[in-house]
């Protein structure tokens, strides 16, 4: 408290509040941190640039890059990422039997992934391994014969290679499965493109018979569940 010249004393004014409503916008402890680390992190400088001069600095530099993979897919096996950035990394250092092995290993985690199969064949066609290519394709389309993606790509990738009779071939393994409607009119245009006018006429033929038996037994089994 203060005093003043005549002995008396006087009580501070204290500021009044003129609105005692709450803000329109709340800022809670947990945003004020979670900012405070941002602005951190946006002042953190980038890390160096390294230039490897020797066959002994790049040894050493894969070394630590495979490491820090293999823990990554140790904290998490499931995770199929991990797996697929660590074999495109060994891929960028032409490390294509090692890549190889990582999706091998990823397979064994999760065989119905349809990512991984993908990335795993696009890598051997990207590296012209054809036969390594056909054997993925084919494993593939065994385990995941609904997924229509695979059988689009290994036809495109037969026909590429000229190989119209393996292509042909796996058009017909296609169908044994009576795919969509699509996958039908891809097999005959693919006949057409060749001038297999005889051949596409069958194919349009057995699409029709397939589409009639599936009606067939569609409308008896609806006649079996209403008489019943």
């Amino acid at each position: 408290m203060a005093s003043t010249a005549a002995g008396k004393q006087r009580i501070p004014k204290v500021a009044k509040v003129k609105n005692k409503a709450p803000a329109e916008v709340q800022i809670t402890a947990e945003q004020l941190l979670r900012e405070a680390k941002e602005r951190e992190l946006e002042l953190l400088p980038p890390p160096p640039k390294q230039k490897i001069t020797d066959k002994e600095e790049l040894n050493d530099y894969k070394l630590r890059k495979r490491k820090a993979f293999e823990d990554n897919i140790r904290k998490n096996r499931t995770v199929i990422s991990n797996w697929i950035k660590y074999a495109q990394w060994e891929e960028s250092l032409q490390e294509v039997q090692r890549a190889r092995s990582i999706y091998e290993r990823a397979l064994d985690v999760d065989h119905r992934n349809i990512t991984l199969w993908l990335k795993y064949a696009e890598m051997e066609m990207k590296n012209r391994q054809v036969n390594h290519s056909r054997n993925i394709w084919d494993r593939a389309i065994t385990i995941l014969p609904r997924v229509n993606q695979f059988w689009y790509k290994y036809t495109y990738m037969e026909e590429m290679l000229g190989n119209v009779a393996g292509c042909r071939q796996v058009f017909e393994r296609w169908m044994e499965w009576e795919p969509e409607e699509q996958a039908w009119h891809s097999y005959i245009n693919f006949e057409l493109r060749y001038k297999e006018v005889d051949k596409a006429r069958s194919i349009y033929e057995n699409y029709i018979l397939s589409l009639m038996i599936y009606f067939t037994l569609k409308y008896y089994t609806q006649l079996s569940l209403h008489s019943r």
